[in-house]
């Protein structure tokens, strides 16, 4: 069984896409929030020693500033999935809109 904890976005490309390769394999995950509780984003860069995200933890395993093409191909290479024919249901490599971007300008956030 594997434990994903996923520091993501609210809303954005990157963030997206990691969600979509955990619909896609049918992964449990837990979807941490680390722009609307300050908390979660300093718990990743405690973590990862770095600010950039998406970052996820698989099995103890910190995958920082990744693409959801990327959280894929080390699920695969590690045995941690089988491939599926199936499509992501969203882009895997993808930055954020800019309709993205400016939703998360309209808000102010302190972190520290």
């Amino acid at each position: 069984m594997l434990t994903i904890k996923a520091y993501l976005k609210p809303s954005c490309g990157w963030s997206n896409g990691v969600r979509a390769i955990m619909r896609k394999h049918g992964l449990a995950f837990e979807d941490v929030d680390i722009i609307n509780v300050p908390a979660n984003y300093a718990e990743m860069v405690e973590k990862t020693g770095q600010r950039l995200s998406p970052c996820v933890e698989v099995n103890g395993v910190m995958l920082a500033d990744v693409s959801g093409e990327e959280v894929e191909k080390y699920l695969l290479a590690n045995g941690l999935v089988q491939a599926v024919d199936k499509p992501a249901d969203a882009p895997t490599n993808a930055p954020c809109t800019d309709a993205e971007h400016e939703k998360m300008r309209a808000k102010t956030i302190r972190f520290f």
